[in-house]
């Protein structure tokens, strides 16, 4: 595997249409010219969630699925890690801090958020974790960062614990001293 990586949108790249779907990807056509890494950004929004955000989900089920299914027709999901997820989690109800009417959009880093992963050696149909009934704590096998870094390493083929960077004469690694991978997700 290179080192390749392109940054990117799953918007349409021209002549670039999931034919099943009718939905436009251009992740698919760039791992189909054999980019490495492909990150989709999509942009983020403060204001009326209420009403734009299941638009914005929709859309984005799309694309996604729209991008799993190309790379499964064409022979690619089985070597292509799709990691789906966001930057932190978000909690599901809003603190009001300063009169915010924006429900859900407090930064929730370290409780509890949703990723998915798929192909590159993904056992599928599994789900793994849970949260308490406000969507708050994670209550049930919860997944630390630092074991789903040292599990997407592993799945790339690299041993987190010899993954180092020098930094102020100490070596340093990602998945910092933790990192364990979770063999419940491979196949």
């Amino acid at each position: 595997m290179g080192v390749l990586g392109c940054l990117c949108s799953l918007a349409p790249l021209p002549g670039q249409q999931n034919q099943a779907s009718g939905v436009d990807t251009g992740a698919g056509a760039l791992v189909e010219k054999n980019v490495d890494f492909v990150k989709d950004t999509q942009p983020i929004f403060h204001n009326d969630i209420v009403t734009r955000l299941p638009s914005l989900c929709r859309e984005t089920d799309q694309a996604a699925a729209a991008l799993v299914q190309d790379l499964k027709q064409c022979g690619l999901l089985d070597t292509t890690l799709v990691i789906w997820g966001g930057e932190f989690g978000r909690t599901p109800m809003n603190e009001e801090r300063e009169g915010s009417k924006f429900l859900g959009r407090d930064h929730h880093p370290k409780k509890a958020f949703s990723m998915w992963l798929a192909g590159g050696g993904i056992k599928r149909g599994i789900t793994l974790g849970e949260t308490d009934e406000l969507g708050y704590n994670a209550v049930v096998d919860p997944v630390h960062v630092h074991d789903l870094h040292a599990t997407i390493l592993h799945l790339m083929g690299i041993n987190h614990t010899m993954l180092t960077y020098k930094f102020q004469g100490r070596e340093f690694r990602l998945t910092d001293v933790h990192g364990n991978v979770v063999s419940k997700f491979l196949t």
